[in-house]
């Protein structure tokens, strides 16, 4: 795969925000944050197969890099262990009125 560019980078963080870089071996992916039909998705996906919640997310959020991350399972499996913190929670408050 050829990097992305600094251009490339920039035009993806304006469409979606945030981009991650996830690296394994000397191989890259970059990716989105995941939505909330892909979160929920996965996780009806993952709960008769744990893999597949990871092979969803990857998916989904896969803006470019090494293929290989995607068919090579020990990489697939290096990089699920990151794939959690793509999943931002922010702390929200109630108040009863």
């Amino acid at each position: 795969m050829n990097k992305p560019t600094k251009e490339q980078i920039e035009q993806w963080k304006a469409t979606y925000g945030t981009v991650y870089r996830i690296s394994v071996e000397g191989r890259e992916a970059y990716l989105k944050p995941p939505g909330r039909k892909t979160i929920g998705y996965a996780s009806v996906a993952g709960k008769n197969n744990p893999i597949k919640f990871n092979e969803i997310i990857l998916n989904d959020c896969w803006l470019g890099g090494d293929e290989e991350i995607k068919t090579n399972d020990i990489l697939f499996l290096s990089v699920s262990a990151q794939l959690a913190e793509l999943i931002q929670i922010k702390e929200a408050e109630l108040v009863k009125l």
